[in-house]
């Protein structure tokens, strides 16, 4: 099959880098009810583009679409509407599966095989020949924290929630993706859990592959994503990288009074004079300017980091929804 050429949606992430997902006007209707007569909508007119080698989170609360975006994505469900890509081939293209490595939020895995009989049929529904298995399945092992001795012996009933975690993490890389879906990949975890699985995104990151998934943590979510996405109801509300949608992280706001106006020019962006106080973005060392301040006899009311955190942004951004 030909390779589809399309733009991309979002133009404001417009990049050199290939693109790896592509979606277009999206929408999904499900009839529900006796007679089929109701109809619900979890996703519409959702349009994302995701590149080569990008973290990119999707965000948003209970019932906003996530999974049913991955899904389709994944081609086990079908669009109503728009136009979905994968890897530049339409979503549920069968070439395409074999690049894809997906871990869902609650994965059913078969309780009476062991960790390492798992993998090891996981292995096979990809090909993956038993010399590579006997040395990527101990790699994987170790990558996700599982002692090779309990992935032998123990079998899947008897894994924690958090083993069962990483066994599903360990199955999602077993054919060595190129783009790798994760669905809630950190829930149930505990702190080491956690820490454990942003640090593998972050290797798989420098490996070059290209990381999608959806969580509610979103303090991890701000430690490892190049870019992000919130749904609500169904619908896109803002996508975009961190900086673009947060600030520099390194960005202060200054509010003060009294002074010298040519030297407040030199230290400042944004610069505003109201009721009697100067504000505005300051440019340099936050020290270096308190002491400017003290020269030159004005006096500082405010400076803080103008940046908010992603999860003060997050409910922000809902909570303006809520209100329309």
């Amino acid at each position: 099959m030909s390779e589809v050429s399309i733009l991309p949606a979002d133009e404001s992430a417009a990049s050199d880098r290939p693109l790896v997902v592509q979606t277009s006007g999206l929408k999904k209707v499900y009839r529900t009810g006796f007679w089929l007569t109701q109809k619900v909508t979890p996703l519409q007119d959702c349009s994302l583009s995701v590149y080569q080698g990008e973290t990119f989170g999707l965000l948003g609360p209970n019932g906003a679409g996530k999974t049913t975006l991955l899904k389709i994505l994944l081609g086990i469900i079908r669009p109503t509407a728009g136009k979905a890509f994968l890897l530049r081939q339409p979503v549920g293209d069968r070439s395409v599966k074999q690049r894809v490595g997906y871990l869902p939020e609650n994965a059913y895995f078969y309780d009476f095989l062991t960790g390492w009989e798992f993998l090891r049929y996981t292995a096979g529904l990809f090909g993956v020949s038993r010399s590579v298995q006997r040395q990527r399945i101990p790699e994987l092992l170790d990558l996700v924290g599982l002692a090779q001795a309990t992935a032998k012996k123990k079998q899947l009933r008897q894994y924690s929630k958090g083993m069962l975690q990483r066994i599903g993490m360990a199955q999602a890389l077993i054919n060595n993706p190129e783009v790798v879906f994760l669905d809630e990949p950190m829930s149930g975890l505990d702190p080491l859990g956690r820490y454990r699985v942003r640090e593998i995104i972050l290797s798989l990151k420098a490996q070059g592959k290209t990381i999608f998934f959806n969580s509610h943590v979103l303090s991890d979510v701000e430690l490892i994503c190049d870019r992000i996405a919130i749904l609500d109801r169904g619908e896109l509300i803002c996508s975009g990288s961190l900086m673009d949608l947060l600030g520099s992280p390194n960005r202060y706001f200054v509010k003060g009074r009294g002074g010298s106006l040519d030297v407040l020019k030199k230290w400042m962006t944004n610069l505003e004079f109201q009721g009697g106080y100067w504000q505005g973005y300051l440019q340099g060392e936050p020290y270096d300017f308190l002491s400017s301040v003290r020269l030159m006899g004005g006096k500082l009311a405010t400076l803080q980091l103008s940046r908010p955190s992603l999860e003060e942004f997050f409910v922000e951004k809902i909570r303006q929804r809520a209100e329309t």
